[in-house]
């Protein structure tokens, strides 16, 4: 099996070093005794102006478990859209990142469109792979009815390690409080901050058209980078291609939740491995797209651990070095990120100075199983 990697989903930049007899006693002295820096926000104690939207502050509650995710039939909009975008785009200003990924996009409010706009976003999603939407009000709604928004793309996503809003377990939360320190600690060890990864691939029906949204965030870092992994795919050779046809490999939940425990967190739900194909096609793009990543993919299946491991750094470090098939977006208030987490990559930045909160919500529609194409041409 290839060695565990860095753990991160977003907010999470750590790597899993595990004391002698780890287990309950561990991870229960690790919740009473760990960082609950968000605490000192709701009391009014930390060093910086109190939250802009305290309702969006992450709770845990250790004694709550979910039961395994269940199959189930995903259907996906972007089927049905207009591919001319009347709904979505009529009176809207579009300006794209690069050639090949992402657009910012102003003047439309995706909380007003109706059913058939929110099929062409779908659509529109998938083509561009990542959309910045400025000006927005997701932040400002209800929490309930941001969360009715998503629900339209697919069955939602309970993150198993994550904290979310009380009452609202399908929010994921990307925090860090003024007064955590950790960004910082992580890059006394590390180069760099970079930990290409796409969103808990892990799930038997990992995500499709991902959410997230700006809460509150220092005035110059933190964007996220994101790599389209069609077009990474796409540059790869011929006879390349023909090597990755019928590759699986196993993805896995373990090492991600196992850092949450040592690191005083959570585990909602028992941590399971996948099987996906190394090489997944888009149900509505039909793009062909690679579907490995650092953070949670363990090892390709069939192979020895040194071919695994050489032809996993293989990818990986094409999609890191494709500087011509990646986009950063800047985050500002006002501003929803849609991505479609089965052709991209992202990672987050940690370039910002201590004492400034970061704080994102990301909501996250399940979608299909993967599958691979019935070619690789």
């Amino acid at each position: 099996m290839a060695p565990a990697a860095p753990i991160q989903d977003e907010r999470e930049q750590v790597l899993v070093n595990l004391p002698p007899g780890s287990g309950p006693t561990v991870y229960k002295e690790a919740y009473d005794n760990g960082p609950r820096s968000f605490e000192n926000e709701l009391e009014k104690k930390d060093t910086a102006p109190p939250p802009k939207y305290p309702d969006y502050l992450p709770t845990w509650d250790p004694t709550v478990k979910y039961p395994p995710l269940t199959p189930f039939e995903h259907y996906d909009h972007a089927k049905d859209a207009d591919p001319s975008f009347p709904n979505l785009l009529k009176g809207a200003k579009v300006t794209d990142l690069t050639s090949n990924i992402g657009a910012e996009v102003e003047g439309v409010q995706l909380s007003k469109l109706n059913n058939a706009g929110k099929d062409e976003l779908a659509l529109f999603v998938a083509q561009k792979k990542v959309v910045a939407f400025r000006n927005q009000d997701f932040a400002d709604l209800p929490i309930q009815e941001a969360l009715d928004y998503g629900g339209y793309f697919g069955r939602h996503h309970i993150h198993p390690t994550s904290g979310g809003p009380k009452g609202y377990p399908e929010v994921h939360l990307v925090h860090r409080s003024v007064d955590d320190r950790s960004a910082q600690d992580f890059l006394k060890e590390h180069s760099n901050s970079l930990t290409w990864h796409s969103d808990v691939t892990y799930e038997k029906q990992p995500p499709g058209t991902t959410f997230l949204y700006f809460l509150d965030g220092p005035p110059t870092g933190g964007d996220t980078l994101f790599a389209n992994q069609a077009e990474a795919y796409n540059r790869l050779s011929p006879e390349f291609r023909k090597r990755l046809q019928g590759l699986k490999a196993v993805h896995s939940a373990h090492e991600q939740a196992t850092a949450s425990l040592v690191r005083g967190g959570i585990v909602r739900r028992e941590p399971i491995t996948s099987v996906h194909p190394v090489v997944r096609e888009h149900p509505v793009t039909k793009e062909k797209a690679i579907y490995v990543n650092p953070q949670f993919t363990r090892y390709i299946v069939g192979y020895k651990k040194e071919e695994s491991d050489n032809l996993l750094k293989f990818l990986y470090d094409h999609v890191a070095l494709g500087q011509d098939f990646q986009a950063r977006v800047k985050w500002a208030p006002g501003t929803v990120v849609v991505w479609d987490n089965r052709v991209t990559f992202h990672s987050a930045i940690l370039d910002w100075h201590d004492g400034h909160r970061r704080h994102l919500a990301r909501i996250t529609p399940q979608a299909e199983a993967p599958y691979e194409p019935a070619s690789l041409d």
